[in-house]
């Protein structure tokens, strides 16, 4: 197994039918960024998505490294903050995906520390899992410890999707994730072998342009042009203007800037309105939005910005629902 592995990836959809809700586990979907910790009995190697070695942004983690009880081995889980009343704040953990610096790292770790959870374990001293079914892979992880500082264990439920489904939504976490009892690991790949049910709709979305903020945003901007990836650049699926902070809308408009492009991304097009006062950017950026359904012409209706996604690229966005 080599060092590029990249991780299992989930299609958005809904429960199993219930006839065959026996055949499938369920776990909590937590609201963070996943990473691969390559774990040694004296360190520990945390990986991104995207294959970004993401180790010195989060400090607290060195404690992965005795995870596996002194064997070497590599888990797959997520980064996320979690609350006192166990929900995960994605927006929390946004300035702390972004950061480079071993002294800045240091002091958000004390602010807003992160938790790992891991949900799966792809190796184990030499030894490939990723053949392995799902529930075998669950029996390998039952050596995993419990939990440690800043780590825990995701809990694992075969059956009754429907009923932690509500749980979650009473918890105010973001949803489950359904994995087939006898799925392999698919490394890199998006399988129907893993289904996550959202309690809230959320679309990973690449930046494709910005309007020119007026009155107070006058040297930022106003809203984001948004698209999804297709053959030729990307089709236009809305624009976003509310859920900024005054960092975000800082720091987004320095990235936005140094992409400057004199053409359009956009298959097609995009808004009128916001085509006036459009400036085009290179496709370069993921970024993450909630909302309230799509409209019948392929739109977001309502988006609202939750954060850059530095962990993804481009290519890996896909329309969730």
């Amino acid at each position: 197994m080599s060092a590029d592995l990249r991780p299992m990836l989930a299609i958005g959809g809904k429960l199993p039918p219930p006839d065959r809700d026996h055949r499938w586990a369920y776990e909590l979907k937590w609201d963070g960024v996943r990473i691969l910790a390559h774990v040694r009995p004296d360190r520990v190697r945390l990986v991104g998505r995207s294959g970004i070695d993401a180790t010195i942004a989060y400090p607290e983690l060195a404690g992965l490294a005795g995870a596996l009880g002194g064997r070497t081995g590599i888990l797959d889980g997520e980064v996320a903050v979690i609350g006192a009343d166990g929900s995960s704040d994605f927006q929390a953990l946004a300035p702390r995906m972004h950061v480079r610096s071993a002294a800045r790292a240091h002091e958000l770790a004390v602010r807003v520390p992160v938790t790992y959870v891991v949900f799966d374990v792809l190796k184990v001293d030499g030894r490939s899992t990723i053949s392995l079914p799902y529930v075998r892979r669950r029996e390998v992880r039952e050596g995993v410890r419990e939990s440690g500082t800043n780590w825990q264990v995701s809990p694992s439920f075969a059956g009754g999707g429907a009923d932690l489904l509500e749980a979650s939504r009473r918890m105010g976490i973001e949803g489950i994730v359904a994995k087939r009892l006898d799925s392999p690991y698919r490394p890199g790949q998006r399988s129907p072998d893993w289904i996550k049910i959202k309690n809230m709709l959320t679309q990973e979305v690449v930046l494709g342009g910005y309007t020119v903020g007026e009155g107070r945003r006058s040297s930022t901007f106003g809203s984001l042009l948004l698209g999804l990836p297709v053959p030729d650049g990307l089709t236009y699926v809305g624009a976003v203007g509310t859920g900024f902070d005054d960092a975000a809308l800082s720091e987004l408009s320095g990235r936005l800037r140094r992409l400057d492009h004199p053409e359009s991304p956009f298959v097609g097009g995009v808004d009128p309105r916001h085509a006036r006062a459009a400036r085009w950017v290179r496709p370069e950026l993921v970024g993450e939005v909630a909302y309230g359904q799509w409209t019948a012409d392929n739109r977001m209706r309502h988006p609202v910005w939750r954060g850059l996604r530095t962990d993804k690229i481009p290519a890996e966005v896909v329309r969730e629902i």
